[in-house]
C-alpha cells in the first residue's frame, strides 16, 4: 500500500488511526475495547460483557447483547493514546452478523485482529482473515486470553502462518502463561514490561528476567530476519550490529502497510496485562488516512478510477456505511475520505443526486454521542435525518463521483411470520422497513403464493434476535413457520430447445421461433446466469435479442422441480425466426420462456441445498458424542484434532440438517461444547431428499390451486 497522494501531508492526519477490532466469538473483542477505553481515559471504570455488576460493557449498548454476552451491532466511539487519536469500530464475532464486519472493515484503515490463546485460529477467524484480504486492510494481531489453561501462543502463531498463510512474527513474548501470567517482553525495545495496580495502569519497565533471556534473542532475531525484507537500511545496520529502535519498527511498519507482515502482540485484556504496548503497537504500525489508497470512480465513465486524497481542502467524497434508527430519526454513520463535513452544508447523495441539508453532526461514543462543527478526511462520524441506503456515496457537488459499496453476502435461512393480532401490522410494517434498512443481509418479502411474509438471515440466531427485537421495541408478537432452507435448482447436462410461439386473435397476432441450447456453468466460476447470442444472418433481429435475454432471465426465479430459483445456467441462441407484422418484444420474450422451459426439463435438473462449514470444540470425552451428532446429520468430517483435553471437529453439514443443532450439542456433552458455522457452498442433494422435496412440492401446489 503506497501513500494515496504525493501532497504535503498533514501531521494532524498522520496522527489519525481508524480501526476495527474483528476475531471469532468469543475471543474477547468487547472485552479489550473496554480496556482500550479505559486506558485511553475515556471511561473510568471497567465493566464486564454479561453484564453481571448490573451495567454491562460499554461498546453492547442494546439489552439483548448484555443478556446474552455477545455483540449483535457493530459499535463505534473514538479515543486518544498519548497524541494519536483513535477511532474505534468494535464488531460482532458471531458469523451471523458477518455484515456488520463487512461494513466495517470497508471504512476502516486497519484492524486488530484478536485470537484466544487457547482455541487459536477458529472458523470466524477464518471469515474476517478472508474480510480483510477482500478490502485490503493492514492488521496487528493480539493473543488475547494468555491467562487461561492450555494457552500457548506459539501454536496460535504457527496457526496463523499455516491456515491463513500470514507472515506473522512475535513481537513480544509473555512473562509466564496461566495463573502465572505477569507482563510481555517487548523484542523491539528488549524490556520487560509488567502492569501492576488494580487495573494493570500501573506499568513497571525492567530488564528481560534471566530465564527468558534466551527466548527472548531467539525470538528477535526471526523477527529481524522477517522484517529486513521490507528495509535495506534495517539491512545495513544488522550487518554493521544493532540495529536501532526506530529504523526496526519503521520496517515493521512498512511490511504491515504492504500486507506482507502481521506483528503479533500478546496479553491478556480480561487480567488488563499488554492493553497499553498494544495501543503503542497501534500507533506505532497501523494505518494513517494517508497511507490507504482509497479509489473512486467518475459518474457516468466507470472505467476512469482514481485515487481520493486526504486532504481537507479537496471536494468532498464521504461514503455511508451503517444505519440505524434512533429516537431522533435515522442515523447514518458517514467515513470522509477527502473534504471537509460541516454543519449546515448542502450534500448530494450520488446514487439518486439527492440534496441534503446537514443539521447535525455528531461523534459516536457507543449509543452517546458529541455534537461537532465540522470533520475532515479520516474521520468517522454520524449525521442525522439523511435518508439514504447503507453504501451510498455522499459529495458537495463538486466531485461527479462514486465509490464501491461493501460486498453483501446472500441469506441462506427463511422463516415465514405473522402477527398474532392484526392491529400489530403497521408496527411489523415499520419494524420490518427499519431492519431491512439497516441490515442488507436481512431480507423480507411475500410470497406471491401464499401471500406470506417471509424473513431471510444469515443463520437461526440472526432471525431470532430481529424477532425479539420487533417483539421488544415494537411491541409485534410473532407466529414463526418452520426454517426454509434456501434451495436452489440447475442443471447437469447441455440440452437444445427450439420453439415456435404462434397466436391468433383478432387483429395483429404474435409470432417468434427461438433455438438453440442451454448448458450448465461450472461453480468455480461463480456466475449463476449467462446469455449468449450467436445469431447470424439476422434470423432474429437485433431488437429482439433482448427480449430473449429478458424471456430466458424471468424463468430463473422459480425452477419446476420445486419452485426456487435456478442458478449455474448459460443460455445461447443460434437459431430463430419472425414475422414482419406479428413478431414483438413481448412474442420473443414468451417464445424464450418456452424455448427455456423445455430445455431445462431435457438437461437433467437437479436441486442443490447449502451445506454449511462447521466447526465444533468440546471436551475429549466427549468427542464419540459429537462424531456421532455430526454424522447424524448427512455431516461430512474434515478434520479432527485433540489439544489440551479438547477436540475440535471440523465437518461439511447440509443447513437443512442444523436446524435445533445447538440444543442437541448442549445435551449430549451437558453444555460444555459450542459450535459455529457459515455457509460454504451449494451441492447436489441426495435422491431420497430431492424425491421427498418434489412430492411435497407438488402437494402444497395441488393444494394452493
Amino acid at each position: 500500500m503506497t501513500s494515496a497522494t504525493e501532497t504535503k501531508r498533514d501531521p494532524k492526519l498522520d496522527r489519525i488511526r481508524n480501526i476495527g477490532i474483528s476475531a471469532h466469538i468469543d475471543s474477547g473483542k468487547t472485552t479489550l475495547t473496554e480496556r482500550i477505553l479505559f486506558y485511553t481515559n475515556k471511561i473510568h471504570a471497567i465493566h464486564e460483557v454479561r453484564g453481571k455488576d448490573g451495567v454491562g460493557a460499554t461498546m453492547d449498548s442494546m439489552d439483548l447483547e448484555r443478556e446474552r454476552g455477545i455483540t449483535i451491532q457493530s459499535a463505534a466511539t473514538y479515543a486518544t493514546w498519548k497524541d494519536i487519536s483513535i477511532n474505534i469500530i468494535d464488531t460482532p464475532g458471531h458469523v451471523d452478523f458477518t455484515i456488520e464486519v463487512e461494513r466495517s472493515l470497508r471504512v476502516l484503515d486497519s484492524a486488530i485482529m484478536v485470537l484466544c490463546g487457547v482455541a487459536g485460529v477458529q472458523s470466524q477467524s477464518i471469515t474476517v482473515d478472508r474480510q480483510m484480504k477482500r478490502y485490503n486492510v493492514p492488521r496487528v494481531a493480539f493473543i488475547n486470553k494468555l491467562d487461561r489453561t492450555g494457552a500457548n501462543p506459539w501454536r496460535v502463531i504457527e496457526q496463523l502462518r499455516e491456515k491463513l498463510h500470514l507472515n506473522a512474527h512475535a513481537v513480544q513474548l509473555p512473562i509466564g502463561l496461566e495463573n502465572d501470567l505477569k507482563g510481555i517482553v517487548d523484542l523491539v525495545e528488549m524490556k520487560a514490561y509488567y502492569f501492576e495496580g488494580p487495573n494493570g495502569q500501573d506499568i513497571k519497565i525492567t530488564d528481560i528476567p534471566d530465564e527468558l533471556k534466551d527466548q527472548a534473542n531467539e525470538k528477535r532475531e526471526a523477527l529481524l530476519d522477517a522484517v529486513s525484507l521490507f528495509s535495506d537500511e534495517l539491512t545495513e545496520e544488522l550487518l554493521e550490529g544493532t540495529p536501532s529502535e526506530a529504523r526496526v519498527k519503521e520496517a515493521i511498519r512498512r511490511g504491515v502497510l504492504a500486507l506482507k507482515f502481521v506483528p503479533v502482540f500478546m496479553g491478556s485484556a480480561f487480567k488488563n496485562k499488554g492493553v497499553q504496548r498494544l495501543l503503542d503497537g497501534v500507533a506505532d504500525y497501523l494505518a494513517s488516512p494517508y497511507d490507504v489508497d482509497n479509489k473512486a470512480k467518475e459518474i457516468g465513465n466507470e472505467e476512469n478510477e482514481f485515487s481520493l486524497e486526504s486532504d481537507p481542502e479537496k471536494p468532498l467524497v464521504c461514503l455511508a456505511f451503517k444505519l440505524e434508527d434512533g429516537r431522533y430519526g435515522q442515523l447514518t454513520y458517514v467515513r470522509v475520505y477527502q473534504g471537509r463535513l460541516e454543519k449546515g452544508m448542502t450534500i448530494y447523495n450520488s446514487s439518486n443526486n439527492k440534496r441534503h441539508n446537514i443539521g447535525r453532526l455528531v461523534r459516536m461514543h457507543s449509543n452517546d454521542m458529541e455534537d461537532i462543527a465540522k470533520a475532515e478526511a479520516g474521520d468517522i462520524v454520524a449525521l442525522f435525518g439523511i435518508d439514504c441506503a447503507s453504501g451510498d456515496t455522499f459529495t458537495d457537488g463538486k466531485a461527479k463521483v462514486t465509490m464501491e459499496s461493501m460486498f453483501v453476502p446472500n441469506p441462506v435461512i427463511s422463516l415465514t411470520i405473522e402477527c398474532k393480532e392484526s392491529k400489530q401490522l403497521p408496527n411489523l410494517a415499520k419494524a420490518l422497513n427499519r431492519f431491512t434498512k439497516e441490515d442488507p443481509t436481512f431480507q423480507t418479502e411475500i410470497d406471491k403464493e401464499s401471500g406470506q411474509t417471509i424473513i431471510k438471515g444469515m443463520g437461526e440466531l440472526h432471525l431470532e434476535v430481529y424477532i425479539e427485537r420487533m417483539k421488544r421495541e415494537y411491541g409485534v408478537d410473532l407466529v414463526t413457520g418452520a426454517p426454509q432452507v434456501a434451495y436452489r435448482e440447475t442443471i447437469t447436462k447441455s440440452a437444445e430447445f427450439d420453439y415456435t410461439h404462434k397466436k391468433q386473435t383478432g387483429g395483429q397476432g404474435q409470432f417468434s421461433r427461438v433455438a438453440g441450447f442451454i448448458e450448465p456453468i461450472p461453480q468455480e466460476e461463480g456466475k449463476n446466469y449467462e446469455f449468449v447470442d450467436k445469431i447470424v444472418g439476422g434470423s432474429i433481429p437485433r431488437e429482439y435479442i433482448g427480449s430473449c435475454d429478458k424471456g430466458f432471465r424471468s424463468c430463473l426465479e422459480r425452477g419446476s422441480l420445486i419452485g426456487f430459483p435456478i442458478i449455474g445456467v448459460r443460455c445461447v441462441i443460434n437459431d430463430g425466426a419472425y414475422h414482419d407484422v406479428d413478431s414483438s418484444d413481448m412474442a420473443f420474450q414468451i417464445g424464450a420462456r418456452y424455448g427455456f422451459r423445455q430445455g431445462f426439463s431435457k438437461a437433467a435438473p437437479i436441486i442443490l441445498e447449502p451445506i454449511m462449514r462447521v466447526e465444533v470444540e468440546g471436551p475429549t470425552e466427549f468427542q464419540g458424542a459429537i462424531l456421532a451428532s455430526v454424522n447424524q446429520r448427512r455431516g461430512m468430517i474434515l478434520n479432527t484434532t485433540e489439544e489440551n483435553g479438547y477436540a475440535k471437529i471440523e465437518a461439511e453439514v447440509p443447513l437443512a440438517d442444523m436446524f435445533g443443532y445447538s440444543t442437541v450439542l448442549r445435551s449430549s456433552t451437558q453444555g460444555k461444547a459450542e459450535f459455529a458455522m457459515e455457509f460454504s457452498k451449494y451441492a447436489p442433494v441426495p435422491r431420497n431428499v430431492a424425491d421427498e422435496l418434489m412430492k411435497k412440492y407438488k402437494v402444497n401446489k395441488t393444494e394452493e390451486e
